[in-house]
C-alpha cells in the first residue's frame, strides 16, 4: 500500500545478506463455527461483514476489548468464556495460550478466536540488542532478519501480535524510552521502520512464523516536554510532518497491520481520542486501513488528563476518534460501550467499524482456520542455534567505537596474563539483555565477563568484581517482573569497592564496564542528568590512577556524560545493552576478531544542558558562531550523529552527479568512491546528506537522505550509487500546508558521519 503523502522513502539503502532461519508453522486446526470451510474462499472483509451481522452488541464490544494476564489467568478466562474479550496479552506459555484459546473457540457462541499479543521489542527468548543499538547497525537487512527471528520465536509460543516497532523519534536523551526507538533522524528511522515491519509480518499478513506488527506510538511521544515520560507534546505542523511522521508513513507503506495510539496530549488533545490525528491524518491522509489499539489503560487515562468526564465519556470519544481497541489492565472503559449504544449516546455503526477492523486482522492471520499452536515444537524454535548466531552478529554490528587513542584497541590475546573485568554491569545477565526483554532465560545470557573469560581461556586469568552498585532513585515499573537487587549496606559497599581495586592492582589489563542498568531506561525512566549513575566515576578515577592499561566498555540505553572519562581512558566502546550474546560480541570486538563498524543514530551531547541537540538544525542568522553559543561549554556534541570509529581507515573521493540540473519531479544519481586505506578489513557506512540553500522555508543545515553499509578489504575501493528524487527533496511547508519541492541550489555531502566534507552541488528547476 502506498501512502498518499510519500511514494517512497527507502532510497539508497544497501541490504546485507545473512543466513536465513527456519519458519515454523503450527498444525492445522478445525475451522470454527464462525467460519465454515466454504467461507474461506471469501475475502477477509466479506467474512468480517458476515460475522458482524450475526453478533450481538455485547459480542462486538468484546472484540474491541483487550486484557493483560498478570499473575492468575482466571479473571481473563472468565471474560473469555463470556465472549467479552477479543484479545489477551502477556501470555507466552503455549499450553496456557491453547487453553485460553480453546475457551474462545469452543466454548462461546460464535467461536471467534483471540489475538494473543506480547511486547516482542528486541527479541523473545533470543534477545537482540536494544532498538537504539539496532539502529546503530545502519543495516536494515540485519534488522529485518532479527525481527523475523523474534517473530518466529513468538509465533511458536502462540503469540500473534507484537507492540513494535517503536518509531518515536526523540532528540532528548533524558527521555527513558529513547532506548526503544530509532534515534533522532527521520530518514534512518523510516528505513528501519519498514525493515522491522517486514521482519515481523513477512511478505503478507498471516505468513507462517510471523506476527502482526504494531508501530507505536502515534504520534510525537518522543517529543514530550523536558524528556519527561507522559508529559504533553506540542508540535508545529512542520515538525510533525517533516520529523515525527515519516517513520510511520514507511511502516504503513510496508503493510503494518496495527498502530498503537500514544498516551500523551498532542497539541492539547490526547492522542487516544484525537479525531484529527487518528481518523484524519492516520486514515484519511496516510490511507492506513488496519486497526488502532490504545496503549495500556490509555483510554481510562483520559479521565485524569481531565479530557473526559468519566469512563463512558472516555470510551465514546476514543472509539469515535478511531481508536478501535482498548488495552486495559482490569476494568476497561470500553466495558461501558454497550450501555452507551443502548442509551443512544453512541451509534452502533461506530462499534461495527472498529470490530470489522479487528476481525479482518484475525481472518488475515488465519486464526479461524488455525487458532492453536503446536506446543511440541516451541522449544526447538526457541533454542535454534542460528538464532544465537544472528544475535551475536547483531551485537557486533551495533557496537560503536567512540574513542581509540594510540591504537589501544584491538587487544592482543595472550598479551596480558591477568585481566580484570570491573564494573557493576560486567557480569549481570539482566543488564546485558536490557529493558523490554521478558521471555529470555538469564542463565543463557553471555555477560561481558563470561564472554571475555571464554575468549581468553588458556591465554589469561580473567576475574571480575562490580566495585560499586548502581540503582535508580525511584522504583521501576518493571521491578515486579524482574526484582531489583537488594541495596548494599555501607559495609558491603566499602568491601566491594576495596575488592575491585585490589583486583585491579594485581591485574595487567583492566576492562571497565560502566553505564546504566536494566531499570534505568524504558518507560517511566526519564532522567534529569546524563551523568554516570552512582559512584562509577569514582571507580574510574581510582582504577585509572593505577597507571595500568584500561579500556572502557559502556552498557546503556542512552548517551551519557562521559567527558571526564574520555580524558582518562584511551579507548571507549559503546556496547549498548547488547542482548543474549552480548558478552561474546564484546570479546570479539575488543580482541579484533570483529572490526567495529556501528554508527551513532543520535547526537551525543557533552552535557544535559545542551538538550535538545541534533545535527539537522537550522543555520540561524549567524552560523559562524554556532559552536560558541554557550560561554561555559562548547555548543557542539561530544560525538556527532552518524559517528563511529574503526580499526582501519576509510577515504571518500570522486563525488559526482549524473546531471547538474534536475526537474522537481525528476531523479538524480549521485556516486562516490570509498576506499579502505588501512591494513584491516572493515565496515564503513557511507552517509549522504543534502542542504537546500534557499526556498520557501529555511531548511536544516544537513539532512540524511541515503546510506550504505559496506565491507571493504584492505586497499579495496568501491563506487557507491545513491538516488535522489522527489521523496528526498520535498518537505512539508507549514506556511502553505502542503508538500513542496523548491527550485534552487542544493548541496550534497558524502562521508562517514554527519560532518562529511566531500561535497558537490546540483540545481532543481
Amino acid at each position: 500500500m502506498q501512502s498518499r503523502l510519500l511514494k517512497r522513502l527507502l532510497v539508497g539503502v544497501a541490504v546485507c545478506s545473512l543466513t536465513g532461519t527456519s519458519v515454523i508453522a503450527g498444525p492445522v486446526a478445525p475451522v470454527s463455527a464462525a467460519a465454515p470451510v466454504a467461507a474461506v474462499a471469501q475475502s477477509p472483509e466479506a467474512r468480517a461483514d458476515a460475522l458482524i451481522a450475526r453478533m450481538t452488541l455485547e459480542e462486538k464490544v468484546g472484540q474491541v476489548s483487550q486484557q493483560f494476564v498478570l499473575g492468575s489467568a482466571a479473571p481473563v478466562e472468565t471474560r473469555v468464556k463470556a465472549a467479552q474479550l477479543g484479545s489477551v496479552l502477556f501470555v507466552r506459555d503455549p499450553v496456557v495460550v491453547n487453553r485460553i484459546q480453546k475457551m474462545a473457540v469452543e466454548e462461546t457462541r460464535l467461536g471467534i478466536p483471540l489475538l494473543f499479543g506480547y511486547d516482542v521489542i528486541h527479541g523473545f527468548r533470543t534477545v537482540f540488542p536494544v532498538p537504539l543499538a539496532m539502529a546503530a547497525t545502519w543495516n536494515p537487512g540485519l534488522v529485518e532478519q532479527s525481527q523475523s527471528v523474534a517473530a518466529q520465536e513468538a509465533r511458536a509460543s502462540g503469540i500473534h501480535w507484537t507492540f513494535a516497532p517503536m518509531l518515536d523519534l526523540t532528540r532528548d536523551p533524558r527521555w527513558g524510552r529513547i532506548v526503544e526507538g530509532p534515534g533522532e533522524d527521520p530518514y534512518l528511522a523510516s528505513v528501519l521502520a519498514a525493515a522491522q515491519v517486514r521482519g515481523f509480518q513477512g511478505e503478507t499478513i498471516g505468513a507462517p512464523g510471523h506476527v502482526l506488527a504494531g508501530p507505536k506510538h502515534f504520534l510525537g511521544y518522543g517529543a514530550s516536554e523536558g524528556g519527561r515520560d507522559y508529559d504533553s507534546v506540542n508540535l508545529s505542523d512542520t515538525q510533525l510532518y517533516n520529523v515525527y511522521l515519516p517513520p510511520f508513513i514507511a511502516a504503513i507503506d510496508a503493510g503494518a497491520a496495527n498502530v498503537m495510539s500514544a498516551y500523551m496530549e498532542l497539541n492539547d488533545v490526547p492522542a487516544v481520542a484525537n479525531d484529527g490525528l487518528l481518523n484524519g491524518l492516520l486514515r484519511d491522509e496516510l490511507g492506513f486501513d488496519g486497526f488502532v489499539v490504545s496503549d495500556a489503560n490509555g483510554v481510562r487515562s483520559l479521565i485524569p488528563q481531565h479530557f473526559a468526564t468519566d469512563a463512558t465519556d472516555a470510551a465514546i470519544r476514543s472509539i469515535r476518534a478511531g481508536n478501535d481497541m482498548e488495552m486495559a489492565m482490569g476494568t476497561g472503559a470500553f466495558d461501558n460501550l454497550v450501555a452507551a449504544a443502548r442509551e443512544g449516546r453512541l451509534d452502533e455503526a461506530v462499534v461495527n467499524r472498529a470490530v470489522r477492523r479487528v476481525l479482518i486482522a484475525k481472518f488475515k492471520m488465519g486464526l479461524f482456520e488455525n487458532p492453536y499452536v503446536d506446543a511440541s515444537l516451541t522449544e526447538s524454535v526457541l533454542t535454534a542455534p542460528d538464532h544465537r548466531v544472528l544475535a551475536r552478529q547483531a551485537a557486533e554490528q551495533a557496537m560503536v567505537l567512540l574513542q581509540n587513542k594510540d591504537g589501544a584497541l584491538p587487544l592482543v590475546r595472550g598479551a596480558h596474563q591477568r585481566v580484570a573485568v570491573i564494573g557493576p554491569l560486567a557480569d549481570s545477565p539482566v543488564d546485558t539483555v536490557g529493558p523490554w526483554a521478558f521471555a529470555d532465560k538469564t542463565d543463557e545470557t553471555v555477560t561481558i565477563y563470561k564472554g571475555l573469560k571464554a575468549k581468553l581461556e588458556g591465554a589469561a586469568q580473567v576475574e571480575t568484581a562490580p566495585g560499586v552498585q548502581i540503582r535508580r532513585g525511584t522504583p521501576s515499573m518493571f521491578s515486579a517482573m524482574r526484582p531489583m537487587p537488594a541495596r548494599w549496606d555501607a559495609a558491603k559497599a566499602e568491601a566491594e569497592y576495596a575488592r575491585a581495586l585490589e583486583l585491579a592492582q594485581r591485574s595487567d589489563l583492566i576492562i571497565l564496564t560502566v553505564g546504566e542498568d536494566y531499570y534505568m531506561s524504558g518507560e517511566q525512566a526519564s532522567r534529569v542528568s546524563l551523568s554516570l549513575p552512582g559512584e562509577q566515576q569514582k571507580l574510574i578515577d581510582a582504577v585509572t590512577a593505577l597507571g595500568k592499561p584500561v579500556v572502557m566498555v559502556m552498557v546503556n540505553g542512552r548517551p551519557l556524560d562521559i567527558r571526564r572519562a574520555a580524558t582518562q581512558v584511551p579507548a571507549i566502546l559503546e556496547a549498548w545493552h547488547p542482548g543474549s550474546e552480548g558478552g561474546a560480541a564484546v570479546a570479539n570486538v575488543l580482541y579484533g576478531d570483529v572490526n567495529p563498524g556501528g554508527k551513532l543514530p543520535i547526537t551525543w551531547p557533552r552535557d544535559a544542558g545542551q538538550i535538545p541537540l541534533y545535527y539537522a538544525h537550522n543555520r540561524t542568522k549567524d552560523p559562524a558562531t554556532a559552536a560558541t553559543r554557550y560561554w561555559d561549554e562548547a555548543s557542539t556534541p561530544l560525538y556527532p550523529f552518524g559517528y563511529g570509529l574503526s580499526y582501519t581507515d576509510f577515504k571518500f573521493s570522486d563525488i559526482a552527479v549524473n546531471q547538474p540540473v534536475v526537474a522537481a519531479n525528476g531523479q538524480l544519481t549521485v556516486t562516490a568512491v570509498v576506499t579502505n586505506t588501512g591494513a584491516r578489513a572493515g565496515d564503513e557506512t557511507a552517509q549522504l546528506y543534502i542542504h537546500q540553500r534557499a526556498g520557501r522555508a529555511t531548511r536544516p543545515v544537513r539532512e540524511l537522505k541515503g546510506f550504505q553499509r559496506v565491507t571493504l578489504a584492505p586497499g579495496e575501493s568501491r563506487t557507491l550509487t545513491f538516488t535522489l528524487g522527489e521523496a528526498e527533496l520535498k518537505y512539508w511547508s507549514g506556511a502553505e500546508r502542503k508538500w513542496v519541492v523548491d527550485p534552487g541550489v542544493f548541496d550534497i555531502w558524502i562521508g562517514g558521519d554527519s560532518r562529511a566534507e566531500l561535497t558537490t552541488t546540483f540545481e532543481v528547476r
